[in-house]
């Protein structure tokens, strides 16, 4: 029960990587609000795990400040935030993607974290204490051709958590982030192009410990670097990618 006590808000959380997280948090003892935009899939996870849901968009002010007074509302303060809901573009030349993708991937993938934290962090920093993950990618470490824009957005994921940590650190706040490599998610077939044995294989060949990753695979991590057993741990971008970034 290494949460026991805990509350948590982890964003797209209805599927995929957030769902793993919210799963694994419920199991350590934490009580956790399942965010997402799918409002239903959302309300299942919640009625399975013993959480509360919330649909949210993460790209809206309104929308993200109405998620946190729920939380509060039902809990009284926010001691955990997974900033975990991210999209991609289809693989293609950065000369090819609209504007429109652009600005859905960076809204999503970089206002979210910064809404986010406009919602939680003064009460963290009266508080004194809080945890902040953001689920960054390899693809902010090791960029893959075609998804010029993505990774970009995964690395100002990965300079914005250094430079939240270094900021709230005197106040006891911690903000730290896990770079997954390719998973098995609803995102995968968006990353590939195409989702086929052949891309699959070659996806695989690009990790030395040969699998993809899974949601427990990130949130194990992602359960230590909120847990108070990394209470010494701030700024840390954490690769759990069976060694692609080496």
């Amino acid at each position: 029960m290494r949460l026991q006590g805990k509350t948590a808000i982890v964003t797209g959380a209805a599927q995929g990587f957030g769902e793993g997280i919210a799963r694994r948090f419920a199991e350590e003892g934490a009580k956790v609000m399942i965010a997402d935009i799918q409002g239903d899939a959302a309300a299942k996870v919640a009625k399975d795990i013993g959480g509360i849901a919330a649909q949210v968009d993460v790209a809206d002010a309104a929308s993200v400040n109405a998620m946190v007074d729920k939380a509060n509302d039902a809990w009284g303060q926010v001691d955990i935030l997974v900033n975990n809901a991210g999209v991609t573009h289809l693989p293609k030349p950065m000369e090819d993607v609209s504007e429109e993708e652009f600005d859905r991937v960076l809204t999503i993938n970089a206002k979210s974290v910064f809404l986010t934290a406009k919602a939680l962090v003064p009460a963290m920093k009266a508080r004194g204490s809080g945890a902040i993950l953001n689920i960054s990618s390899t693809a902010g470490i090791s960029p893959r051709p075609n998804l010029n824009w993505y990774n970009a957005s995964k690395g100002w994921m990965m300079t914005a958590t250094q430079a939240m940590a270094i900021e709230l650190a005197p106040f006891g706040v911690r903000v730290n982030a896990v770079n997954p490599v390719a998973g098995e998610t609803p995102l995968l077939p968006q990353f590939m192009g195409e989702d086929t044995p052949e891309m699959r294989t070659k996806f695989v060949s690009s990790i030395p410990m040969g699998r993809l990753s899974t949601p427990l695979d990130i949130a194990n991590a992602a359960l230590y670097l909120c847990s108070d057993e990394a209470g010494l741990v701030t700024g840390i971008c954490l690769p759990v990618d069976g060694g692609r970034c080496i």
